[in-house]
């Protein structure tokens, strides 16, 4: 057997399929190629694919990690060539590398998620910066959010790892995010904007790295 992290892209022509279309997507594309999958044991066996966490809706990026497992060994090459021939256009894959069998998941492993955001504002760039500075000097900061379920309340500062200011340009900021990811809490970009006192929704959000432990 042999388990390899997949290194991929999403770009603007998918960013509105959910994250179960996703591994639908990418399910039907490793059978289509052939690709020995591994498969889960018990009654409804699945195959042996893990994203390390699901990318939002409208949400574009350069950094998403997957690991499949295999039941017999292929070059990164060879899984490259085949697969890429199966994807839609806005997926890449970026990079294959091999892993250990018995390494942590992904979903363990995952602790931040950076993101370059860009929102529209017709404040200073002196108030947006000073907006920054006041927010990572906070200790805390009481967020609620609304769920199926009902109200989640929970400290937003403390999903904010670091915050800056890329550039501006006629109106539009652009703005660095270090967010958490993790089994504790997951910090969200259009949160964090809304938090700095940006009254629209950002033009465009993009995943940029996924930091393991």
């Amino acid at each position: 057997m042999q388990r390899l992290r997949l290194k991929f892209s999403r770009g603007e022509g998918i960013k509105y399929i959910s994250h179960l279309d996703l591994m639908r997507l990418w399910e039907r594309a490793l059978r289509r190629a052939e690709i020995p999958l591994a498969y889960s044991e018990g009654f409804t066996p699945h195959p042996r694919i893990s994203l390390a966490a699901p990318l939002p809706i409208g949400v574009t990026s350069e950094a998403e990690l997957m690991d499949i497992t295999l039941q017999k060994r292929l070059s990164p090459y060879f899984l490259i060539r085949t697969i890429g021939q199966q994807l839609p256009r806005g997926i890449d894959i970026l990079e294959v590398q091999q892993i250990p069998l018995t390494a942590p998941s992904l979903q363990s492993q995952l602790r931040y998620a950076e993101y370059r955001v860009e929102v529209k504002s017709s404040r200073s760039l002196e108030e947006v910066q000073s907006a920054i500075n006041s927010l990572l000097q906070t200790e805390c900061l009481p967020w609620q959010h609304m769920r199926d379920t009902g109200p989640r309340h929970y400290n937003l500062r403390a999903l904010i790892s670091h915050l800056w200011l890329i550039g501006w340009h006629n109106n539009s900021f652009t703005l660095g995010m270090r967010l958490r990811c993790d089994s504790q809490g997951t910090g969200r970009p259009e949160q964090v904007t809304q938090a700095l006192g940006f009254t629209e929704h950002p033009d465009s959000i993009h995943r940029t790295k996924l930091l393991l432990a």
